[in-house]
């Protein structure tokens, strides 16, 4: 829950003296989180490395609750179909960087499903090609990420959730927006084994290929191992087992 609109009810609480769990999605915690902390019975977490910001606090690592669909998977290798997300606004560089390697990218893939946002629609039909599929929008995540063997996405908390639940290997190209807290969820997904990362600044068409090139067959193995070891598919079940102790408390 974003922490506008968390504030208000989580006041209410505080000046209640009703108990109250947070789930913090990000490994940053935002401004909400870091206020609102200190008094709540517990704060669930999504990734690793929140429990270091947040000290004396009750921290359980939920996972984030995720829509059903997201089912495990083990990836082909080599990879043979790849999917690229930039969210649903898409993500201007991503898209620039995936349209100029494209030859590339059909070369390597049997498929390439590229999700280009709304910002990247106009341009689409421009780029059709064989092997190469690509979409404005998509509400139907689960089932692109089932298909997949390789993802490249920006490093929003979502994406990742969904593609470690899926269990697949990550190309993290982290936004520098919102104070750069999508370094951070790179970072933990790289620390654990499942993704590398390519700077926002350094990503064009040459380096995404080369980022590509260098997952060697056993080194993507180990990383789909890593990224299906970090999913939470029972999330939801989590977060309520969190509140029920919390209640029953």
């Amino acid at each position: 829950m974003g922490g506008y609109v968390m504030a208000p009810a989580v006041a209410a609480a505080r000046i209640r003296r009703l108990p109250y769990v947070l789930h913090e999605k990000d490994v940053r915690p935002g401004l909400a989180t870091r206020y609102f902390a200190a008094n709540a019975a517990a704060v669930c977490t999504t990734l690793p490395g929140t429990e270091s910001r947040l000290r004396g606090v009750r921290v359980v690592t939920t996972g984030v609750p995720l829509r059903e669909g997201f089912e495990p998977r083990t990836p082909d290798v080599p990879p043979r179909r790849l999917l690229v997300t930039g969210g649903s606004q898409g993500a201007r560089r991503l898209n620039q960087a995936v349209w100029s390697a494209l030859d590339g990218l059909c070369q390597r893939f049997e498929e390439v499903v590229h999700v280009a946002g709304q910002q990247g629609a106009d341009e689409l039909p421009q780029h059709a090609r064989d092997r190469y599929r690509g979409i404005a929008f998509t509400d139907d995540m689960a089932a692109l990420m089932t298909r997949a063997d390789l993802i490249v996405s920006r490093a929003g908390v979502g994406t990742i959730a969904e593609a470690a639940a899926v269990g697949l290997p990550m190309v993290l190209v982290p936004g520098t927006f919102g104070g750069g807290h999508q370094e951070e969820n790179a970072a933990a997904m790289v620390s654990a084994g499942a993704a590398v990362r390519i700077a926002d600044d350094e990503l064009d068409g040459d380096s995404l290929l080369r980022s590509i090139d260098s997952l060697e067959a056993d080194r993507i193995r180990a990383m789909a191992k890593a990224s299906a070891a970090a999913g939470r598919h029972d999330a939801a079940q989590r977060v309520l087992a969190v509140l029920r102790e919390v209640v029953s408390g």
